[in-house]
């Protein structure tokens, strides 16, 4: 283990970042995933079910918005207080037993890990469900020496077998429906046959079969946290299933990945994040299965227990003043419910292990918004505000995505230093052009008043009450899609200067003052 990764500088890893990365720009991605009729299908139904589940059960708390403030200022101490919080839960987790690993980024948890496993003469582990895990691509890297990883979540099942991605933070497959799930079982099974129906009873039913002998065979687990408790050096795992409780105690080694904003300072402070959690992310009022395990337990579960701490990115986020609030995001997903980015262009679109609106604004801000693909995820979003909304911890998704946009006009045009070299800032777009005319005029009562007379202009293009299907450059891209409703036969601002007589003559007969502000008078 090692100390000095809390004291490492606030910069990200340019390489092992794992699946952080987009292979291709949003706008294009989401443009091709867009064609896949039957997904948007699969993900409207499951997105649409889940919230409705969760409106539900969230009003049946009536202090509902003071749990979210309490999660979200608890957020906020635990950042303010990150360094000395990971000491206190790598000294209580060492002294019951535990051995703890720093890991700066993706590459260096994947190769304690592997290390850990090779060191057990081990060739197969099972997986709980775990964004870190995926975050830092440790199945392909296991592979890659030998060690067959297998998820034993159903739905992370799905998408192994079906040599997927994941496109959902709690439905990894929810891209599928059960019609494609039972091809998937059946061409991957050996133990299915076609008197597998698609009903979800039966379906669970063969992933129980096909998982339980690794169950009772397999030495080793691998596991995420979705909390760790820095007054104890407990760990914390909940799910729906079952299958993570017998990955945690059956194998005799355990190791666990977690990023190292997931701490919570006491048992007490864990209460209300298992309200919020899983009203926001399965629509329940509690989890079925929630695990935790404080070190080592001589005779009873595994005797052999390891956390990674995992940085990747996650110190310069915190770094940021105006961003840093993506951190307390504790994995629910109800963002990605209530999207209409997410709902129809899927959770692919995006590239990187976490999708929606909470990935547009972790993802970029874990590798920097330099990053070619990835800086267009802050503009895959509407601005709606539903995502703010829902979210239990009240990360202002919103009000980030704006901050990352800025940030990302900034890094095009700022010259930056490479070594010896100075990086020149890229030419003027047709977007700056545009917003840079747009802000002249509009910053001129009189600029703009002389912009409005050429509204008759723009009826004469449409036809006088029609609407513009169609505009030259950038601004086709909006017409591409969608019409501009026929410009005003007048500005407001011309039709008021025409009835302010009215307004003076109303004033005079109500023997009102006629400098009398309108908030001023009375109904």
């Amino acid at each position: 283990m090692s100390r000095t990764a809390l004291g490492m500088p606030a910069v990200r890893p340019v390489h092992g970042q794992g699946n952080l990365h987009a292979d291709t720009p949003f706008p294009a991605a989401a443009k091709a995933e867009m064609g896949n009729t039957q997904m948007r299908a699969n993900i409207r139904h499951a997105t649409h079910t889940i919230r409705g589940k969760r409106a539900a059960v969230v009003e049946e708390l009536p202090d509902w918005q003071d749990l979210r403030t309490a999660g979200s200022a608890l957020k906020e101490q635990v950042m303010a207080d990150l360094p000395g919080l990971l000491e206190q839960f790598e000294k209580n987790f060492t002294a019951r037993g535990g051995t703890v690993h720093w890991a700066r980024d993706a590459a260096e948890a994947n190769r304690i890990i592997t290390g850990l496993v090779q060191a057990k003469d081990a060739t197969d582990v099972i997986k709980v469900k775990s964004m870190a895990t995926a975050e830092i691509d440790l199945e392909n890297h296991l592979a890659g020496h030998g060690i067959t990883a297998t998820e034993t979540d159903l739905a992370e099942l799905i998408v192994q077998l079906g040599h997927d991605r994941s496109s959902h933070i709690l439905v990894p497959a929810i891209h599928r429906n059960r019609h494609e799930i039972r091809d998937i079982f059946l061409r991957e099974m050996p133990e299915a046959d076609e008197s597998l129906t698609t009903e979800p009873r039966d379906l669970a039913e063969a992933a129980r079969r096909h998982l339980r002998e690794k169950f009772l065979s397999t030495s080793v687990a691998i596991s995420g946290a979705n909390f760790g408790i820095a007054e104890t050096g407990t760990l914390t795992v909940v799910e729906s299933e079952g299958n993570g409780r017998m990955c945690l105690t059956l194998p005799d080694t355990l190791i666990t990945v977690m990023g190292i904003e997931k701490l919570v300072p006491t048992f007490e402070d864990l209460e209300v994040y298992l309200q919020l959690l899983p009203r926001s992310s399965t629509g329940e009022r509690m989890n079925p299965y929630t695990s935790m395990w404080t070190g080592v337990t001589p005779g009873d579960g595994p005797q052999d227990v390891h956390v990674v701490l995992l940085d990747n990115g996650r110190s310069a986020v915190l770094s940021d003043p105006a961003g840093r609030s993506a951190l307390h995001c504790i994995r629910c997903s109800a963002c990605l419910n209530v999207c209409p980015v997410y709902e129809q262009a899927g959770g692919h679109a995006y590239g990187s292990t976490y999708p929606g609106p909470i990935g547009a604004i972790l993802s970029p801000q874990l590798t920097g918004i330099t990053s070619a693909e990835n800086a267009s995820l802050p503009y895959a979003s509407t601005l709606c505000g539903a995502c703010y909304d829902v979210c239990p911890v009240k990360i202002n998704i919103p009000e980030i995505l704006v901050h990352l946009r800025d940030e990302d006009v900034r890094s095009q045009h700022t010259p930056r230093s490479t070594g010896l070299f100075r990086r020149m800032p890229q030419p003027p777009s047709e977007m700056d052009v545009m917003m840079k005319g747009a802000s002249v005029v509009m910053s001129s009562g009189r600029r703009m008043a002389l912009a409005e007379k050429a509204l008759p202009l723009g009826r004469v293009v449409a036809g006088r009450d029609q609407a513009i299907s169609w505009l030259p450059g950038l601004a086709g891209g909006w017409t591409d899609e969608r019409d501009i409703p026929a410009p005003p036969r007048e500005s407001f601002r011309n039709w008021w200067a025409g009835h302010a007589g009215e307004t003076r003559e109303r004033l005079r007969r109500d023997g009102q003052p006629e400098n009398r502000r309108p908030e001023e008078e009375t109904p």
